[in-house]
């Protein structure tokens, strides 16, 4: 199996499609990337820009550069000795557009009597034979059942502009409309009905990405018969799996995923709660980095703000929180929201499985959808995993103690590996855990948000430097080629934007004071979500004017505030609290004493902020892994959650900046307000062509100990002959006055640091930080004769 040393995410697109990634590739050898790992590629939804939403699996989208990209795409990448790495999606399809899904529009056509009927996960009685559509606005509704804007056009029914086949021989053009949808293998409803009558598997709440059933094995052949072919014609060397977790059997899926594909490096979309591991059966190299992530953040987060900001967060509303409590209610609301659908298609399987045996049915829903809340992970995989659901088990009866005799009955049913109910709701419990924890109580908790990340958990405030070593020496030892990431298309936060946020646990006081004057000067109704929404802003403020921050931040704060849901919704907005969060947006940027403020607190941390992204950077490109660097963060990544973070990525400034960088001119080593991320580039391109160039550096993990006075800002360790040299709380730092004699115990000798070409000289096992660390806050060494 051929392994990247590093990989390159590019967003592929209609404007930046696979015959564009290929020109950038050169520059991509160039930084020291070894693989290239591009976003799904199979025919998508007409102009789709992320590509999850898979209409056929027979050929690359055309508006990507199809097969022709492809092929020129992976041929540069041979030339340049590189590596491809392809996400795909294997646990739905888009159905937004049922014209484009040739499987979907064969079943809405002819039911159950599709030859493709095997490949959706339909509960066709539930629906009395007919797959519900949930499309209909309530507009168009009536109270007698009529759908208006219903017509038979060209042999199809349409509502509005949305199309459907019209099943064999029951209609002619001018037929009644309704007449004709009610002798269909489906039934257009209210879009409403998707949170609890909704009778088909979705990928979370979304009703336009239906899930199919990969663990068939003619489903599993004919969805994967592309990639199949880039693994026969030698176009791809690896895959990520996105969203196992929605799969019936993922190991099962894996273990054919690596029969088809050769045995190849295959990482899964997977995320791990603390403490828990991923399975070692499953044939994969690992995750695609959360785990790294939350561990990067935490080290550099400063324990002693944890005190301060819980009270600040507590007044904020008025009583402490219980993150633990605050998820599970998240989690209810989803389950008995828009997942109740799910939960009750649980149930129905759970009744079968009773064979007769009496049971509320109610009770059986209310049991279910708080065992779903209680998970303490995103699911199980049985047998494996069994403590899991034991745990949600009894947590389940501690808070609902008078559904005890209903959860008794539960129990021996959901254990049971081999049981219907039991593999419905492990596919189920994650997507409870998605909506109403990263979707939605991210957005409602606002003590420090740069922790309020995808595959973090919020309540863990930071973790000491020696059970980052401890983490990492068991990913060197366990995973030595899973990803590392710190940037991804899903992070909800830019890494540069956490690396900012991360200071204010130095200064808890400030924040406080800062954060009191702008919810005075800009007042947000709710201001616990104040908070969060003023941390973003300082984390977003860019160090040059920026034309598109304005819509930016009024984008950002629409999705968190409708994500939160507490106070506005995506599907019922309150205008009024809305227009009030817009006003704090807008007087960020036009008035002038939040100006002040703002500019306050940007001198409080914006220098550290700097420090602690370089930090980041390069511990996450250094770690046991593989490290990814997301679509232009070798400069600084100042983005927020998504679409912000697919932004378009000026490659041309990118390739002149590190073209002065190879030539040797004088750019700065450190970065300006008026220049950000020239360092920033230098520590991509150092580490990454190092890991490259000398992967015998890499082969093992220990701790380097520092003594001195200010030993505790600094993190150190040597990778088998590559040290790793990075500050950390660097305001606490500056407070004592820099490193004074705080030094790192290594060999003596001659040590250059890759990123400034500076030679630095260890005496007596002692290397000063303060000449290490002269130009910068963090350094690679190598010994100068290795």
């Amino acid at each position: 199996m051929r392994v990247p040393v590093s990989t390159y995410r590019l967003q592929i697109n209609t404007e930046f499609d696979l015959f564009e990634a290929a020109r950038r590739l050169p520059y991509l050898h160039d930084l020291g990337v070894d693989w290239v790992y591009l976003s799904p590629l199979l025919a998508a939804e007409p102009g789709s820009d992320h590509g999850y939403d898979v209409v056929a699996h027979d050929r690359v989208d055309a508006s990507r550069g199809g097969a022709e990209g492809l092929a020129a795409l992976s041929a540069e990448a041979r030339r340049l000795g590189m590596g491809v790495l392809v996400d795909i999606v294997p646990n739905h399809v888009g159905v937004a557009t049922p014209v484009e899904s040739a499987w979907w529009w064969d079943v809405l056509r002819l039911g159950r009597d599709s030859a493709y009927a095997p490949a959706f996960d339909v509960d066709w009685a539930a629906g009395d034979g007919r797959l519900r559509v949930p499309v209909v606005g309530d507009d168009d509704l009536g109270p007698d059942g009529r759908i208006a804007h219903l017509a038979v056009v060209d042999g199809e029914l349409r509502y509005h502009d949305n199309r459907f086949p019209i099943a064999p021989g029951t209609a002619d053009d001018g037929a009644d409309a309704d007449t004709v949808h009610g002798r269909q293998h489906y039934e257009l409803v209210g879009w409403r009905t998707a949170d609890d009558r909704l009778n088909y598997r979705r990928f979370f709440a979304v009703n336009t990405l239906a899930g199919i059933r990969v663990e068939e094995p003619r489903v599993f052949e004919e969805s994967h018969a592309e990639i199949r072919r880039w693994f026969d014609e030698g176009l791809v060397d690896g895959l990520r799996v996105d969203h196992p977790d929605g799969l019936r059997d993922p190991k099962r899926y894996l273990d054919d995923l690596a029969r088809l594909t050769g045995g190849a490096y295959v990482l899964v979309e997977k995320i791990l709660e603390p403490g828990e591991e991923l399975p070692t059966s499953w044939a994969t190299a690992g995750t695609t980095g959360y785990d790294a992530l939350a561990h990067i953040d935490r080290v550099l987060t400063d324990p002693a703000g944890q005190e301060p900001l819980d009270a600040l967060e507590a007044k904020l509303r008025g009583t402490p929180v219980d993150w633990h409590e605050m998820i599970h209610g998240t989690k209810r609301d989803v389950a008995d929201g828009i997942l109740q659908a799910e939960t009750r298609r649980i149930v129905r399987e759970v009744l079968v499985a009773l064979d007769g045996r009496e049971a509320d049915e109610e009770a059986l829903r209310d049991a279910v959808a708080e065992l779903l809340a209680c998970f303490p992970v995103y699911r199980s995989y049985l047998p494996e995993g069994r403590e899991h659901l034991d745990a949600a088990f009894a947590s389940a009866r501690r808070h609902r103690p008078d559904l005890a005799a209903t959860l008794d009955l539960l129990e021996p049913v959901l254990a049971d590996p081999d049981a219907e109910p039991a593999k419905r709701f492990q596919q189920t419990s994650g997507m409870v855990m998605a909506k109403g924890v990263e979707d939605c109580a991210f957005y409602r908790y606002s003590r420090l948000t740069s922790l309020n990340e995808v595959g973090g958990d919020p309540s863990v405030f930071a973790i000491p430097v020696d059970e980052f070593h401890e983490q990492m020496a068991r990913r060197q030892a366990e995973w030595p080629h899973a990803m590392t990431t710190q940037s991804t298309h899903d992070t909800k936060r830019g890494e540069d934007v956490r690396a900012r946020l991360t200071a204010l646990a130095e200064v808890p006081d400030a924040w406080a004071s800062a954060l009191e004057r702008l919810l005075e000067l800009a007042p947000v109704p709710d201001p616990v979500f104040g908070s969060l929404l003023w941390q973003a802003v300082l984390g977003a403020w860019p160090a040059a004017p920026d034309p598109d921050l304005r819509d930016r931040l009024h984008g950002y704060a629409e999705k968190a505030m409708r994500e939160a849901g507490d106070h506005t919704t995506w599907t019922a907005p309150d205008q009024a609290y809305e227009d009030a969060v817009r006003a704090a947006v807008d007087a960020a940027l036009d008035d002038a004493g939040v100006g002040t403020v703002l500019t306050g607190l940007l001198d409080e941390v914006a220098g550290a902020g700097w420090s602690n992204a370089l930090a980041a950077k390069l511990v996450g490109l250094t770690v046991p892994g593989v490290p990814d660097v997301y679509q232009g963060s070798e400069l600084w990544e100042q983005s927020l959650v998504d679409p912000d973070n697919r932004r378009p990525v000026d490659f041309d400034d990118r390739i002149d900046r590190l073209g002065a960088i190879r030539e040797g001119a004088s750019t700065p080593l450190t970065d300006t307000a008026d220049d950000p991320g020239t360092a920033k580039l230098r520590v991509v391109r150092a580490a990454l062509t190092l890991r490259r160039e000398r992967p015998d550096l890499f082969a093992s993990y220990s701790p380097v100990p520092a003594t001195g006075a200010a030993a505790d800002h600094v993190l150190a360790f040597d990778r088998g002959g590559a040290v790793t040299v990075a500050t950390r709380l660097p305001i606490g730092l500056a407070a004592r006055g820099g490193w004074g004699d705080t030094a790192l115990g290594l060999p003596e000798g001659r040590w250059r640091d890759v990123v400034s070409d500076r030679v630095v000289t260890a005496a007596d096992g002692r290397l000063p930080l303060a000449e290490v660390l002269a130009d910068l806050s963090v350094a690679l060494l190598v010994r100068e004769d290795s």
